[in-house]
């Protein structure tokens, strides 16, 4: 496990710091470890033959696993404890070898009473730079 003292401290979030992650190529695998992680089985995510039947070319990944990259990015940069909100906009599908290419930029700060509250613009792109997911996420750093 990360000690705080891996995570971006408060004079480094300032206003224009980014942090970014790829992750990738997407695999089938990866849709149903995700699945069984998170016990959500639709099967327009792992099975050719009902994803094809719903009116897709094949099987694409679940939203919120690009969602768990954002979130890992944010959490990372900043520390789990000082994640205070985390808000997603669903945008596009990711589908089989896509990779997922997330960033995060700290696009307001506010420092009251020796407390400290950044506001976090991100989102996830394609390799294509299709949007699959928006975030706006709220922190208050200790350090």
């Amino acid at each position: 496990m990360a000690t705080s003292s891996t995570y971006a401290t408060r004079d480094e979030l300032t206003v224009g710091a980014e942090r970014a992650l790829a992750v990738g190529p997407l695999t089938r695998t990866d849709f149903v470890r995700f699945a069984g992680a998170i016990g959500d089985f639709n099967p327009n995510h792992h099975d050719e033959l009902y994803a094809i039947r719903s009116g897709f070319d094949r099987p694409f990944a679940p939203g919120m696993l690009q969602g768990g990259y954002i979130g890992r990015l944010i959490s990372e940069w900043v520390g789990p404890a000082a994640l205070r909100t985390l808000r997603l906009r669903f945008a596009s599908q990711a589908w089989p070898g896509d990779m997922v290419n997330c960033t995060a930029t700290v696009v307001e700060r506010t420092d009251d009473d020796g407390a400290c509250r950044i506001e976090i613009e991100a989102q996830a792109t394609n390799q294509r730079g299709d949007v699959l997911i928006e975030a706006k996420a709220s922190a208050t750093p200790a350090n």
